[in-house]
């Protein structure tokens, strides 16, 4: 078996299926297989036959085929995918944080495209596109049927060239076109500030190749202007993920050495591993060690982890392993629930197969996925609350989402009532004026959730939500 490379699933349109999933690229498949199906694969052959040759019109073989892998593999979860020979290529070329596209992460939902998050400072954070916007037609072509991949070959293109996207925004009940330039998208996975003497704000929007290279340069810094920093509050909200060795990395660099910092389990033996905070597990091809430019005094400064809906996957991670290890107090909402494992298995030069082959689970040996981390602290989103939580989706709200091993399609009722509930209170909301319902700058004067964040790292009273709760595991079919 070769040596496995951990990389970041980026699609295009700098896109990830499915929030950004953590994945291993292995070039050696599983070497036993169980005896085929060959009724059914008679019948496959036997329909691409008939559509050969029985067809209105003539049909392109290879598309036919293409197009049945996909469709199989789509049928899966929402986090597999067959890569073709462009979208394999985005997908190799993505773990540097550069790409030509609009900037937003996205996943699918009722056959639409939904937006997990745009990146900071993108052409589609620029034009005011938000978490959950779902995207219904990419120019003239609806997205309803669309494989993903078509999806988001439609919004890739060249730089400077323009893409027009019909949003639908649930919060608002209204329809909308947006007309985005295309350009590269570099982006900084990590900015911080001393917001108050003494207290210091981190936040990572992604985990890519320079993500650790970056947060120790940022916390350095931090020091410099600093040297007897209190608390800090690591800002993991709207992050989707992205690489495995740099969710270890920030992991150890606030944990003791050789802890856990996550597990995986699967069907096959390579599925089944343990990450701790050490070098081995975070280095990768690395020459030297960034985490110890760290200042000493970061493994015991008091630390709050902010998280919402949108954190996902490597962040998820994060978060469960510093909660697990009491070593921080987790503030803001339940997380996206990402917690599957996607290897990435090459079929020739130019293709591959992405496949869900095991879960994440946190030191303690709880499942990340379909339920997410679970704050030690609800914080609402503004000092008002946050009315419209049960309309934000998560890795449970996704069609053939895995679930307790099992995949299961049950409505929740009560969450069904909470979401009509927030419907009618969207109806007065959505005739404010867009300038009115956006949130705060992440890290401003005016951010309420790093405002309860330095004050739980001053002992000072926290404004504790009032709405939101914590979403159960949903109940396993038989």
């Amino acid at each position: 078996m070769s040596q496995k490379v951990k990389i970041v699933g980026w699609v295009a349109a700098g896109a990830l299926a499915g929030a950004m999933a953590t994945v291993s690229l292995q070039t050696v498949a599983r070497g036993t297989l169980a005896p085929l199906p060959l009724e059914e694969l008679q019948q496959l052959a036997a329909v691409f036959g008939m559509i050969k040759s029985d067809y209105v019109e003539p049909v392109d073989e290879k598309k036919l085929i293409t197009d049945a892998i996909s469709g199989m593999v789509s049928s899966l979860d929402p986090h597999s995918q067959y890569f073709d020979k462009k979208s394999f290529k985005e997908f190799r070329e993505g773990t540097s944080g550069r790409f030509v596209g609009v900037g937003i992460e996205i996943t699918q939902e009722d056959g639409l495209i939904r937006i997990v998050s745009p990146i900071e400072g993108s052409p589609a954070d620029r034009a005011g596109l938000k978490p959950g916007d779902l995207i219904t037609k990419i120019d003239d072509t609806a997205v309803k049927g669309l494989t993903m991949n078509d999806a988001v070959k439609r919004m890739r293109g060249e730089p400077n060239t323009k893409v027009l996207l019909t949003i639908f925004r649930k919060d608002e009940s209204r329809t909308f076109p947006v007309t985005i330039t295309r350009e590269e998208i570099r982006t900084q996975s990590v900015k911080s500030k001393v917001v108050e003497p003494g207290y210091a704000w981190v936040r990572l929007s992604q985990f890519q190749e320079r993500t650790v290279e970056d947060f120790v340069t940022k916390v350095e810094d931090i020091y410099r202007k600093e040297p007897n920093l209190k608390g800090m509050v690591l800002d993991l909200r709207n992050d989707p993920g992205g690489l495995l060795d740099a969710a270890v990395a920030i992991s150890a660099a606030f944990l003791p050495e050789n802890v856990t910092v996550v597990s995986t389990n699967g069907q096959i033996e390579e599925s089944k591993s343990i990450y701790k905070a050490r070098p081995e597990d975070y280095l990768r091809r690395r020459a030297s060690d960034p985490l110890k430019r760290l200042p000493a005094a970061i493994k015991s400064v008091p630390l709050v982890v902010l998280v919402n809906e949108g954190s996902a996957s490597a962040s998820e991670i994060v978060a469960g392993a510093l909660q697990d290890h009491k070593r921080a107090t987790i503030m803001g909402n339940q997380t996206f629930g990402k917690g599957s494992v996607q290897t990435v298995r090459p079929l020739g030069p130019d293709t591959a197969l992405k496949i869900t082959t095991a879960r994440y689970y946190t030191p303690s040996g709880k499942t990340i996925q379909a339920k997410g981390i679970v704050p030690d602290i609800m914080i609402d989103e503004t000092a008002e609350g946050s009315p419209f939580a049960a309309l934000r989706t998560r890795e449970a709200d996704l069609q053939k989402h895995l679930m307790g091993g099992e995949k299961t399609e049950k409505p929740d009722p009560a969450l069904e009532k909470e979401r009509e509930q927030a419907l009618k209170r969207l109806e007065e909301e959505s005739r404010k004026p867009a300038s009115e319902r956006r949130l705060p700058e992440y890290g401003s004067d005016k951010d309420f959730p790093l405002r309860q964040a330095l004050a739980q790292l001053k002992g000072e009273p926290v404004k504790v939500s009032k709405t939101l709760v914590e979403r159960k595991d949903e109940p396993k079919t038989e």
